[in-house]
């Protein structure tokens, strides 16, 4: 890496600017979210402003949580672990689940994937081991046929938490990555 430029020493050159220029003082906020809701959303490039934009949210509004295809892959897993401190901690009382149409992790070709990882370095015997110990790694790199049942199931699963109280409103929505516009799959007031 002699000649390449680091990644990490632009950001943190860049980093240094904006500290001593006092450019962070137009995001000052509290750790708690004004508008008292959580979002979990994929992590896709496209939405990093986007989303919270086409929602008029600004910096403290909302605490948002990204993974790759807005899934909870498990109730007792970090994204829900997120959701349940985002509750009891800073009084959060709707959860918004949003994905989005065009998603990588809509029908992805997980043996494509997992040639990928094995190009690149990491060893067979890897994933026999995982696949030994009882780990299914197909399944666990799987992402889902349709964004709407995904989005439909995560709903489901923080709607019917055992730590999630009743009272707690959680909607399901699809956001188009090109324009932001948001359709309601599951309408927690409902």
């Amino acid at each position: 890496m002699k000649n390449k430029i680091r990644k990490l020493d632009k950001l943190l050159k860049y980093n240094k600017s904006f500290v001593e220029g006092k450019k962070y003082e137009k995001y000052e906020t509290s750790k708690d979210p004004d508008k008292k809701i959580v979002i979990l959303s994929c992590m896709d490039t496209r939405l990093t402003d986007l989303l919270p934009k086409s929602m008029n949210l600004k910096n403290g509004d909302a605490k948002i949580i990204k993974n790759a295809g807005a899934t909870i892959m498990h109730p007792f897993g970090s994204i829900m672990r997120s959701i349940i401190v985002a509750i009891y901690e800073f009084e959060v009382d709707e959860v918004l689940i949003v994905g989005h149409y065009g998603c990588g992790m809509c029908n992805l070709n997980t043996e494509d994937l997992l040639n990928k990882i094995l190009q690149r370095g990491i060893p067979a015997e890897t994933v026999t081991t995982l696949s030994n110990a009882g780990i299914n790694i197909l399944k666990f790199l799987h992402g889902f046929e349709s964004v709407e049942e995904s989005i439909q199931d995560s709903v489901s699963l923080v709607k019917n938490h055992p730590l999630v109280p009743k009272e707690i409103i959680v909607h399901g929505l699809v956001m188009c990555p090109e324009t932001g516009k948001i359709d309601v799959v599951v309408d927690g007031y409902k």
